[in-house]
């Protein structure tokens, strides 16, 4: 993270990556990966060149969100994707949620806030999983 940060230090045009920007770019190249990957293999594939430490930490905070599974080998990890991008948002609007007081009202106020495909997309989701429950 320090030779990013040195980069947009040097080079205003150089664009610094958010925390979960970071998180999918990691977990992307994961899921194309043949199997387990090591850390450096992620490093390698990985655009911008970030220092083989920040790795290890986006992989360590995807394992604790359990985005990632990890297999020690020797001395190090191999590293599998268990999410897709699609999990890995849905995990962070889960944390949000469950870091609220009161549940009803920041439900309520987020489907008031849907466009109406959005809101439809919800019903439809809702209803498939209450006919799945039920049958």
């Amino acid at each position: 993270m320090g030779e990013e940060l040195n980069a947009s230090a040097r080079d205003p045009r150089v664009r610094r990556r958010g925390q979960g920007e970071l998180e999918a770019q990691v977990l992307a190249v994961l899921r194309k990966s043949p199997g387990p990957a090591t850390a450096g293999w992620v490093q390698e594939r990985l655009d911008g060149n970030l220092a083989y430490t920040t790795v290890m930490t986006i992989l360590s905070r995807l394992h604790a969100k359990n985005a990632v599974s990890r297999t020690r080998t020797g001395r190090s990890y191999l590293w599998l994707a268990a999410s897709d991008a699609a999990g890995l948002a849905a995990l962070r609007m889960r944390k949000v949620l469950d870091s609220e007081d009161d549940r009803d009202a920041v439900l309520a106020s987020f489907v008031s806030a849907l466009l109406p495909h959005d809101e439809h997309l919800l019903r439809a989701l809702l209803d498939s999983t209450s006919d799945d429950q039920e049958g």
